[in-house]
């Protein structure tokens, strides 16, 4: 991605007039304030809010002293991050920028890297109770779960005995243990209740492939492409490409894209996916971004545009289907970049919404670590410039994308043309014409009716969470600065 050039102004992140470059606070290692030092000033720097946030405003403080007390009130530096996120309201908050003790686990994570056993899963709660119960949506190839009695649409109701609950959920199945032991469940009529079985299950670390599974139906005179796509990770774009290719050669006149429980991912896969289903808006405007107002004056007018590429980052040519129209599958889980696509295309071709209402992200965010000679941007050529005292990194929002329309405003999430939900009855086969959500979709193509293997009102699910939100990239959208020196 072109944007983000690394931008020399320190002395945008100095607090006082009074204060000269060469006299800008540097914490002694003694202080033990480094952590925090830079907690504070690259969000000075690049937050979104910065200037909504009172403690982030670049006459805070009057000397160096002053700053120095304020960061010795946060020993925790996860504190000073919470402290210093735009929260006005519970409606009108920063919801998704988080920090963690080791930038390596983002960075990593960008490339799909993560520990997991293999099941992914929502969760939900019981009608008026507190109570939770998990349901498996996919089990990740080559894991541990895929060698054990676990797959989609299976339920579980605790973990190592203990019934699961809003307060205990994410101690239990994200806390330190990698080992744990679900306690499954059945469910009829509309009902889940205990089955006495268990499944012991182990993470590790894994490389997941965004692109779990592909297929091409021909119904008709129609030929229906299918892609589950469950993340947009840079490092998998040409095998997703390649995918398409396949499209191209097996003469696809339909694609349906199936990005339920894809919690987004890079920016600039986005914009090249967009481009393999359409091909035909080559250097149109895709995406305007915004940043912070004092940021926001130092780019020019094409810096912050993103324009339909024909190539991916790497030269290679991106395989475009030319389509008018695409069908997506997108629930509560779909976030971010998985929102940036449907809504980036918007302006220029149908974009037939199936689900539920998404996440509500538009926002994007980016990997800083200490580096400050860098402003500090993560790159992965320049990880001899982070102070090797401090590992922390943070994935700050720092701008707002809408679309060649000018739309921006989905914070309550994008509505879908087709209301539907998944049922816990009847989950269905990822992949098999007769799965609701894909045959819904076939339906509205050839417009014929699939005969489903249950037909009813089912149990529809309500999501409270899922186990992509607890990776280290959780439902994030990131961009990829560019090395002006590459």
């Amino acid at each position: 991605m072109k944007k983000l050039f690394y931008l020399f102004v320190s002395g945008l992140v100095l607090w006082s007039c009074s204060d000269k470059d060469d006299d800008a606070f540097v914490p002694k290692p003694s202080e033990n304030l480094e952590v925090q030092d830079f907690v504070w000033k690259a969000l000075n720097l690049w937050y979104y809010w910065q200037g909504d946030v009172a403690d982030l405003s670049d006459t805070r403080f009057s000397s160096n002293q002053e700053y120095r007390d304020f960061l010795s009130n946060y020993s925790d530096p996860e504190a000073l991050f919470e402290h210093l996120k735009y929260n006005r309201s519970e409606s009108d908050r920063d919801r998704f920028s988080w920090i963690v003790e080791d930038y390596n686990e983002l960075v990593n994570s960008q490339q799909g890297i993560y520990k997991t056993n293999g099941v992914e899963f929502g969760l939900s709660k019981y009608s008026n109770s507190d109570d939770v119960f998990g349901y498996v949506r996919y089990i990740l190839p080559n894991s541990d779960a895929s060698t054990k009695n676990i797959r989609r649409g299976d339920v579980f109701v605790a973990v190592n005995g203990t019934t699961l609950t809003v307060d205990n959920y994410s101690e239990l199945l994200f806390g330190q243990n990698d080992t744990y032991t679900l306690n499954m469940g059945d469910v009829e009529n509309n009902t889940i209740s205990p089955n006495g079985e268990e499944v012991t299950l182990t993470k590790h670390e894994y490389t997941e492939d965004p692109v779990y599974l592909y297929d091409v139906f021909t119904i008709g005179s129609h030929k229906i492409g299918y892609l589950v796509y469950n993340g947009f990770t840079a490092s998998f774009d040409n095998t997703l490409n390649d995918v398409f290719s396949d499209f191209k050669s097996q003469g696809v006149t339909d694609l349906v894209l199936d990005l339920r429980y894809n919690p987004g991912g890079s920016v600039n896969s986005a914009l090249q996916l967009s481009s393999m289903i359409t091909g035909q808006f080559t250097g149109e405007l895709f995406i305007k971004q915004r940043y912070n107002e004092k940021l926001q004056s130092q780019f020019s007018k094409s810096d912050l545009e993103d324009y339909f590429p024909d190539e991916l980052s790497d030269g290679t040519a991106i395989n475009s289907l030319g389509l008018n129209k695409v069908y997506v599958l997108a629930l509560e889980s779909s976030a971010s970049a998985s929102e940036l696509v449907m809504n980036g295309l918007a302006p220029y071709i149908d974009v037939i919404h199936i689900g539920s209402e998404t996440t509500g992200k538009n926002e994007f965010s980016i990997t800083l670590v200490d580096a400050p000679e860098y402003n500090y941007i993560y790159n992965e050529s320049r990880k001899n410039a982070i102070n090797p005292n401090n590992s922390w990194g943070m994935q700050p929002l720092i701008g707002r994308s809408e679309n060649a329309d000018g739309f921006s405003d989905y914070t309550e999430g994008l509505i879908p043309d087709i209301e539907l939900y998944e049922d816990l009855e009847n989950m269905g086969i990822l992949g098999s014409t007769n799965e609701p959500l894909l045959a819904r979709a076939i339906q509205e193509i050839t417009g014929v009716s699939a005969r489903l293997a249950k037909t009813g009102p089912g149990m529809s699910i309500e999501i409270l969470t899922d186990s992509k939100r607890f990776t280290p990239m959780k439902d994030n959208m990131y961009i990829t600065p560019k090395d002006p020196e590459e």
